[in-house]
């Protein structure tokens, strides 16, 4: 587990062994999710690092819209 503290102009600075292990990387962009008291830090993919992500897919049990 990690820990960091808040300053007084809103800033976390991410611990090093945390950083490495996620290997983030400076300039890197994250989305801030609130689910309760808990917020989720998500770093932002660009849409080509997505494409084919789902590649493979069985798509044989998917419903039309028709069907919704």
């Amino acid at each position: 587990m990690y820990a960091a503290t808040l300053t007084e102009k809103f800033q976390i600075s991410i611990p090093k062994a945390f950083r490495e292990e996620q290997g983030l990387k400076p300039g890197q962009q994250f989305v801030f999710v609130a689910k309760g008291d808990t917020i989720m830090m998500i770093p932002r993919r660009d849409i080509s690092e997505v494409r084919g992500l789902l590649k493979g897919a069985n798509t044989d049990n998917v419903r039309d819209r028709i069907e919704r």
